[in-house]
């Protein structure tokens, strides 16, 4: 069987994304089960389907460049690869020019050309992108500068933008239901977050930690919502948009695996993964539920909870760095329309809270209009619910994913 070829399942997987709906994880996953690729391919086959997405608005104007007139998708795919190995990746020139090129058929004078002129005009290249302007730059789009510009100022703006195209950092959290933090510190060479005592850096996760449950990996900003939620032993708990798990299973340990937590999601799929997360971590205080809160009758019986978490679906803003295909899925519309979905949640979700208990509304947006502006609404249009304070994580600042949580008691 001829080994697979990383580069060709990149341009083959970059074409599928652009030209359909799938998110870029999703294409990734089934690029690499669909041929057993050794670990080093495997590894260039994502820096480079991830870099690709990661810097598209620059690489295309590194082309226009070097070439004037139209050049179809697949040719561009592949001019796209060849130039972020040569501008972005530490390979060899002529390595990233062969092979590239070798990908081509009617258009490999084209690639050929092109990619070698990058070469000889490699510093001048670089001179034009860093005198850019920022979309260019760092490969953002203006919408999403301009709001920027305009909610965080111009300094912020540009960290941001760095931000969010850099290498992502893995963080785990001590599974406290299985294992201490000290424990596994004395088994590896992780290091302690300043940002969070319960969280751990890594430069690659163990396997067996995962195997055996005894961490799971999220970024410190995801604690946020559930700290505040400050749930306690015996508790009964709404965690209404649970998957894949990371904050149930850190309520869980919060409560010391003692109460209950209904943990619910809309997607089926997406419920297959939460259950078999809760059953590695050793969760045993959750039931999971398919529910679509929009579309479904709410829980029937009279069911109340002392604490209802309301994680909800967002623009993804804070975590640009870890999913690279983001940016290209925003629009002027998305804020207001994501901002309707999340109030309706809350007033479907608000009345299973008993008198007393406390609700908090949490995203992974850095947007207003899905953060401060929701929980002006939320109080203004639910008298029922008083605001209490809420929390505010942002990449430029905090250093870690961005993240917003509000808390609410129940009057």
């Amino acid at each position: 069987m001829a080994r697979p070829n990383p580069r060709a399942a990149c341009v083959e997987a970059l074409t599928r994304w652009e030209q359909g709906h799938e998110f870029a994880d999703d294409v990734l996953h089934t690029t690499l089960a669909a041929a057993r690729f050794t670990t080093l391919d495997r590894a260039l086959l994502m820096e480079t389907f991830y870099g690709v997405i990661r810097h598209k608005r620059m690489l295309d104007f590194l082309i226009s460049q070097l070439r004037d007139g139209e050049i179809d998708l697949q040719t561009r795919q592949i001019l796209r690869l060849g130039l972020y190995q040569i501008f972005r990746m530490r390979i060899p020139r002529h390595a990233s020019v062969n092979e590239t090129v070798g990908l081509s058929r009617r258009a490999r004078p084209l690639v050929n050309a092109i990619l070698r002129r990058s070469i000889r005009e490699e510093e001048e290249l670089k001179r034009k992108v860093d005198e850019s302007p920022l979309d260019v730059r760092f490969s953002h789009p203006e919408v999403l500068i301009d709001r920027w510009r305009q909610n965080f100022n111009e300094e912020n703006t540009h960290k941001l933008c760095e931000w969010n195209n850099e290498p992502a950092e893995i963080f785990v959290r001590p599974n406290g239901l299985k294992v201490t933090i000290g424990e596994l510190l004395r088994t590896s060479d992780a290091e302690t977050v300043d940002s969070h005592p319960l969280m751990l850096r890594v430069k690659q996760v163990p396997i067996m930690w995962i195997v055996h449950g005894l961490c799971y990996v999220q970024d410190p900003s995801t604690l946020v919502a559930c700290e505040l939620l400050d749930p306690q032993p015996g508790d009964r708990v709404l965690d209404a948009c649970a998957a894949p798990g990371g904050k149930t299973s850190y309520m869980a340990q919060l409560m010391h695996n003692e109460g209950e937590i209904y943990a619910c999601d809309a997607s089926a799929r997406r419920l297959a993964r939460l259950k078999q997360n809760l059953a590695r971590l050793a969760v045993h205080i959750a039931t999971t539920h398919q529910m679509d809160w929009l579309h479904d009758k709410p829980m029937n019986g009279g069911m109340q909870f002392d604490r209802i978490l309301i994680d909800a679906p967002c623009s993804n803003t804070g975590v640009i760095r870890r999913r690279v295909d983001v940016r290209w899925r925003l629009n002027g519309d998305e804020f207001p329309r994501m901002q309707q979905t999340q109030l309706a949640l809350v007033h479907t979700i608000a009345p299973l809270l008993k008198p007393g208990g406390t609700l908090v509304y949490s995203t992974c947006s850095i947007e207003p209009e899905e953060n401060h502006e929701v929980v002006k609404r939320i109080t203004g249009e639910n008298p029922g619910l008083q605001f209490v304070e809420s929390r505010e994580v942002l990449p430029f600042r905090d250093r870690i994913d961005g993240a917003f949580a509000a808390k609410f008691q129940r009057v």
